[in-house]
């Protein structure tokens, strides 16, 4: 959840997704007894060329403009039809927006700027290198070949939006692949371009990882070049782009990195594809989009203005033609990634030279914080009000940010819960057991010390288990003992007063066959179960239990109930006598859909009050009325933010909506309870540290504002 999406918001803060420490070593032992494989592969189906550019030599698709002649890239169009299983299976089939498909710039000719009717690929390509430009690469008429995938429960949800009536996917964009080249061998001499409709995608297995219009390079299992990508047609309103822009947008990637790895998220040297120094992308404080063309993960173009966990967005260009307006991605060339464009004649992108007027900055060597800086240079709010049951709740991790470590005893006077991350699994002892360890700088008898201290100033102290990239399951019921002897033995000897449980995707997934939450047979789900019974039995009522779910883990449940969608869902139900409070993670959590039959996306304030009646009112799981998951009460219900990811106004804003049913200006989800929930907890932040590096700019606005509400109906 947070500990590895903290790391990554350094780097890569506006997709702000996890980067795990494992998959790193794991991509680079794979690139590493792979390379014969890839080399083998990494040539693709197509003609290539090398053009040198700042020095370095670059592949690109098709032909050289500076070599006269005209090279045509067969094609085979795949349109696909997506059948979602669930309660009300559902079909998205791409057949009808072929049509659309081979009248537009993709394959017909439009003329751009320069006055040359000419395709979209070949503009890009004829825009890069101006000069002696009597080369030509053309896509030739595809072969047509429609194909069907299934989505099963667990890689893909539908969005519907009651109001327009229209449908949306959210889609495993690794799956989905896999499944498409198992029906499409090597196509030798061609280029496979796949079309989804209203299809929207996540990565490396998580939809928290979200979201992009498709991936293209080199598939790693038939070595087939292709482009995958999205057409939208009559996509719900909250979808921006249209028509064939994701599917342009990902064609100008494929031609400007035409061995691109679709799985190499860290883009090395030694990874397949064109490589370029790490680049920020546009904007006041976007973040570093990592080395290659198009952002990490996503394959975001530097004119995508989305932030993390929505649809992505940009500005497009409209090419009016065969008596439609088609909308193209903007997109960078080459010359824009490397600053070499000099001339009036060669522009940072394409098909508007005016998208992008000033070339990539690179990324640098940023810190957080200077080592010489000793802390915040504002004062936390003091505590001046009784306790009134709400409370701000926030995890502590002891980060130095570049200076001294920061001691549990000087969170703020605000926090009234003090979550501890985290005891991860102990790689070095029997399967289930966890460990912990005082962060770095600090002792354990400083710690123990600590706790007491906060403790004796009533604040409530637990431990978080897990964290975001912590790989945990007790798949065997012989490990619970382990587990429950472990955790024990750390809360006993720290002082705690409970746990939190984070445990995150993919150690949660719900088995196949697995879909009734209220008798679940995933055994890591039923095992972890019965582990937290028996340390709750052990510790006595008084003893602390929290969950803290991404937004896939209980809302993800309400489109879908199958791997991580919904995964908490029988946690809660076999716990819920015991439970203290559940706070969804409403920032690790993609686009989804609310009670009222709306798509909201993150850092919002419907956002934040769909997702958070969602788990209040209950919620027919996967869309089936005979699987009615019952609400929480108000009383056992926070909403968990990401410092730096929602702004403190929005947060505010939310808090009050939810808690007094006042709706502030230009609010679109309606509380289905108007004067809203006066019980509940209150707010949830990762972090205490960057709140206090950020001077303390969450707690000082929520803290006070939380422990100001009545408790009343």
């Amino acid at each position: 959840m947070k500990e590895c999406r903290y790391k990554r918001s350094i780097s890569l803060l506006i997709e702000g997704q996890t980067v795990l420490e494992t998959r790193i070593k794991a991509l680079c032992l794979l690139v590493f007894l792979c390379l014969p494989l890839r080399s083998a592969l990494a040539q693709g189906t197509i003609p290539t060329f090398n053009r040198a550019i700042g020095g370095n030599s670059y592949t690109l698709a098709g032909r050289d403009p500076a070599q006269s002649g005209t090279t045509v890239i067969p094609t085979v169009l795949v349109s696909v039809t997506l059948t979602f299983d669930g309660a009300k299976p559902v079909r998205m089939d791409a057949g009808p927006d072929v049509s659309r498909i081979l009248k537009s710039p993709i394959y017909s000719r439009f003329a751009f700027a320069s006055g040359d009717k000419t395709q979209y690929a070949d503009g890009l390509l004829r825009s890069t290198f101006p000069s002696g430009t009597s080369g030509r690469t053309l896509l030739g008429k595809p072969d047509i070949k429609p194909i069907s995938i299934t989505i099963p429960p667990g890689y893909g949800y539908i969005l519907r939006s009651k109001k327009s009536g229209s449908s949306f996917a959210v889609v495993d964009i690794e799956f989905l692949e896999k499944q498409l080249f198992q029906q499409i061998p090597r196509q030798d001499g061609k280029l496979v371009i796949a079309v989804t409709h209203n299809t929207t995608y996540y990565t490396d297995g998580d939809a928290t990882v979200c979201c992009s219009w498709g991936t293209h390079g080199v598939d790693a299992a038939t070595g087939n070049s292709f482009v995958l990508g999205s057409y939208l047609h009559a996509a719900p309103a909250i979808v921006e782009d249209r028509d064939i822009q994701p599917l342009t947008q990902q064609l100008a990637e494929f031609i400007n990195d035409p061995l691109h790895d679709p799985h190499a998220y860290f883009r090395t040297p030694a990874a397949a594809g064109n490589f370029f120094p790490a680049w920020l992308r546009p904007g006041g404080g976007r973040g570093c989009a990592g080395a290659g063309v198009g952002s990490n993960y996503f394959l975001l173009e530097p004119t995508n203005t989305n932030s993390k966990n929505s649809f992505p967005v940009s500005t497009p260009f409209v090419a009016r033609t065969a008596g439609f307006a088609y909308h193209l991605s903007n997109v960078a060339t080459l010359h824009w990634y490397l600053g070499t464009a000099t001339s009036p004649g060669v522009p940072y992108s394409f098909p508007d030279a005016r998208a992008l007027s000033e070339p990539a900055r690179p990324c640098g060597n940023r810190k957080l914080r200077a080592a010489s800086d000793a802390g915040p240079s504002a004062a936390p709010v003091p505590w001046s009000s009784s306790p009134n049951g709400h409370r701000l709740i926030g995890y502590w991790t002891g980060s130095s940010f570049g200076g001294a470590a920061f001691p549990l005893r000087d969170v703020s006077p605000q926090w009234d819960v003090v979550i501890v991350a985290f005891a991860p699994p102990d790689p070095n002892a029997p399967e289930g057991t966890l460990a912990f360890h005082p962060p770095i700088g600090i002792t354990s008898d400083q710690l123990k010390t600590d706790i007491a201290y906060l403790k004796s100033q009533g604040k409530k102290v637990v431990l978080s288990l897990g964290g975001g990239g912590k790989y945990f399951k007790l798949d065997d019921p012989h490990d619970i003992p382990n587990f429950v002897s472990s955790v024990t033995g750390i809360v006993s000897e720290y002082g705690f007063d409970g746990i939190d449980i984070d445990f995150e995707t993919p150690s949660l997934a719900l088995a196949p066959g697995d879909t009734d939450f209220k008798h679940p047979t995933t055994p890591s789900v039923v095992n972890l179960i019965a582990g937290l019974r028996q340390l709750h039995d052990h510790f006595g009522p008084t003893f602390m239990l929290s969950l803290v779910p991404e937004g896939t883990q209980i809302p993800g449940g309400y489109p879908s109930y199958g791997g991580q969608f919904g995964s908490y869902l029988p946690l809660i139900e076999g716990l819920r006598d015991i439970l203290s409070f559940v706070d969804v993670q409403d920032y690790n959590t993609p686009p989804l859909q609310g009670l009222d039959g709306e798509i909201y996306q993150s850092h919002s304030v419907d956002y934040h009050a769909a997702m958070t009646e969602l788990l209040l009112r209950g919620f027919n799981v996967g869309g089936n009325p005979r699987q009615f998951f019952p609400g929480l009460p108000a009383s056992k219900v926070a909403v968990g933010f990401l410092t730096g990811y929602s702004a403190p106004e929005i947060v505010s804003q939310a808090m009050d909506y939810i808690i007094t049913g006042k709706a502030p200006a230009g609010t679109a989800y309606k509380l289905r309870k108007g004067s809203g929930y006066p019980a509940m907890i209150g707010a949830m932040f990762w972090t205490i540290d960057s709140d206090r590096y950020d001077n303390f700019k969450y707690s000082n606005l929520i803290g006070p504002q939380l422990h100001s509400y009545s408790m009343s109906r």
